[in-house]
C-alpha cells in the first residue's frame, strides 16, 4: 500500500467514522477512534468523556466536564498550559506514535495536519448536504430538543473553530486534503471503495 497512513475529517452525520471503520477492515490495517481516545486518556490522565467532548471541538474552561479534567488529572492545572493545550499536545504524540506503527486509519482530532509531513499519508474529508447528515443523526442517535440542523451547525462550528485555533488552517477546505467525498451522493460504502482504491494505487 502507498498511502499507508489514512486520516479521515468529516462534518458531524457524514459517516466519516463507518467509512474509516469500512476503509481499516477492507485493508486489514488497525483504526483508531474510540482507541485513540483511551490512549490519549491513559497518557493525559484526563477523563475518556472529557477528552470525546473536547479533544477536536473549540476550548470549554467553565463546563462540567472542564471540572471532570481537572480533578482526573494527577498534575492538575499546575502551569500555565491551558486544559485545551495540553490535551492537543498530549493526542498530537499520540497520534505521531500510532502512525509510526505502521499502516491505519485515524479519524479526526487534526491528524491530517499533525501528519502532513509524512509522505506516506492519504487525507480523506467526507462531506454531505444538510438533508442527508440531519436524516443520519436522528437515525442513529435519536431526537434531541434542538433540532438536527441546529446540531449540525453547532458541531460543525466547533470543529471549524479547534482546527483553525491549532492549525491555522481552514477546517474542510479541499486544498488540505487529498480526496473529499460527498458521502450523501456516493454512499458510504462507495465512499469505502474509493479511498481503498486510492490507498493501494502503485
Amino acid at each position: 500500500m502507498t498511502n499507508k497512513v489514512i486520516t479521515i475529517s468529516r462534518q458531524f452525520g457524514s459517516g466519516g467514522r463507518t467509512i474509516g471503520k469500512k476503509v481499516a477492515e477492507k485493508l486489514g490495517i488497525p483504526y483508531y477512534d474510540k482507541e485513540l481516545v483511551d490512549q490519549v486518556a491513559k497518557e493525559s490522565g484526563f477523563s475518556h468523556e472529557f477528552i470525546e467532548e473536547i479533544g477536536e471541538y473549540a476550548s470549554v474552561t467553565s463546563s462540567f466536564l472542564f471540572n471532570i479534567a481537572v480533578s482526573a488529572h494527577p498534575m492538575g492545572l499546575i502551569d500555565t498550559m491551558s486544559v485545551s493545550d495540553k490535551l492537543y499536545v498530549c493526542q498530537t504524540n499520540v497520534i505521531r506514535d500510532l502512525a509510526a506503527k505502521g499502516p491505519c486509519v485515524i479519524v479526526g482530532r487534526c491528524a491530517d495536519f499533525i501528519l502532513k509531513d509524512r509522505p506516506d499519508t492519504l487525507h480523506i474529508f467526507i462531506h454531505s448536504d444538510m438533508e442527508h447528515r440531519a436524516e443520519r443523526i436522528v437515525r442513529l442517535y435519536g431526537e434531541t430538543k434542538q433540532t438536527p440542523q441546529k446540531r449540525l451547525q453547532e458541531k460543525d462550528s466547533k470543529r471549524k473553530v479547534y482546527y483553525k485555533h491549532y492549525t491555522n488552517c481552514n477546517w474542510g477546505e479541499a486544498e488540505n486534503y487529498d480526496l473529499c467525498l460527498d458521502s450523501g451522493t456516493l454512499g458510504v460504502d462507495k465512499c469505502a471503495d474509493i479511498i481503498c482504491d486510492v490507498a493501494l494505487m502503485p
